[in-house]
């Protein structure tokens, strides 16, 4: 929304607050309010009917928002606030992805291309869910991380694990080359989920797509339900995803590390 006006349609008005990911403590209660109370920590959930903050409505880079109280998700105990907020879009996503769409359970072997903010939630997620995970990651320097949080392998390119039979590969990068490597190293019958843009246009080999009868999924965003699911893993204490707090007054210096990628996993911002 910064670098390209062509996102400017997407606002519902003109000034506006952004920031679309957000958890906080409800401080006031609108008429005929039932489902939450002053008091409750909670996240905001930007893709139910009533829209997203910060595109309806002044979003996050605020102290408060006033958003409709039916979009909100009750945080558990021991959640975080930086946790609360990342779950509310990075979580979400990832969850969405890989357990809706990717079918991640037991016995499942599901590659995950892509170890940032969204890929290592979504790798997590997988394992903890009891599937077998291999990530690819250009980044080496995220390799021994991806081990730790329970990888059974990581390589530069999902292409590498051309003899492991993947019932799910999830493209949280979308490079193009990654979508068609994808395609190409699933197994017969198996489903790819494209999730990252990193490029908006893939070329891929439908020869592959085709005879190996792949599935494509393109997955967006998720539910209340996806994220109710990931406070659920927070919880727990077994997915600690990567997070990176600064203040209200870093905010500008942050986006511009993000710009530059040099954030290591989630950029949150804590008032």
């Amino acid at each position: 929304m910064l670098e390209d006006e062509g996102w400017l349609s997407t606002l519902a008005k003109q000034p506006i607050t952004i920031g679309r990911e957000n958890a906080g403590v409800v401080a006031e209660l609108g008429e005929s309010v039932t489902n939450v109370k002053v008091g409750d920590r909670v996240g905001v959930c930007p893709t139910t009917p009533a829209g997203a903050p910060g595109y309806v409505a002044d979003g996050g880079f605020e102290p408060k928002i006033a958003f409709d109280a039916n979009a909100l998700v009750p945080i558990p105990d021991g959640v975080s606030w930086e946790q609360g907020a990342a779950a509310t879009d990075a979580g979400m996503t990832s969850y969405h992805a890989i357990i809706t769409n990717g079918q991640a359970g037991p016995g499942k072997k599901i590659g995950v291309i892509g170890f940032g903010g969204l890929g290592q939630i979504g790798a997590r997620v997988a394992i903890l869910a009891g599937a077998e995970v291999y990530v690819a990651e250009v980044n080496e320097k995220v390799w021994d991380a991806a081990k730790k949080n329970g990888a059974k392998g990581v390589a530069k390119s999902i292409s590498e694990f051309s003899d492991v039979e993947f019932d799910a590969i999830i493209d949280y990068a979308g490079f193009g080359t990654t979508t068609a490597e994808a395609i190409e190293t699933v197994r017969r019958g198996g489903i790819v989920v494209q999730v990252g843009m990193g490029r908006l246009e893939a070329t891929i080999s439908t020869k592959a797509l085709i005879l190996s009868e792949v599935t494509l999924i393109g997955s967006q965003g998720g539910t209340k339900e996806d994220i109710a699911g990931v406070y659920e893993y927070l919880a727990t204490g077994e997915l600690e995803p990567t997070l990176t707090t600064i203040g209200f007054e870093d905010i500008p210096e942050g986006l511009d590390k993000l710009a530059k990628g040099e954030v290591v996993g989630r950029l949150v911002a804590l008032y």
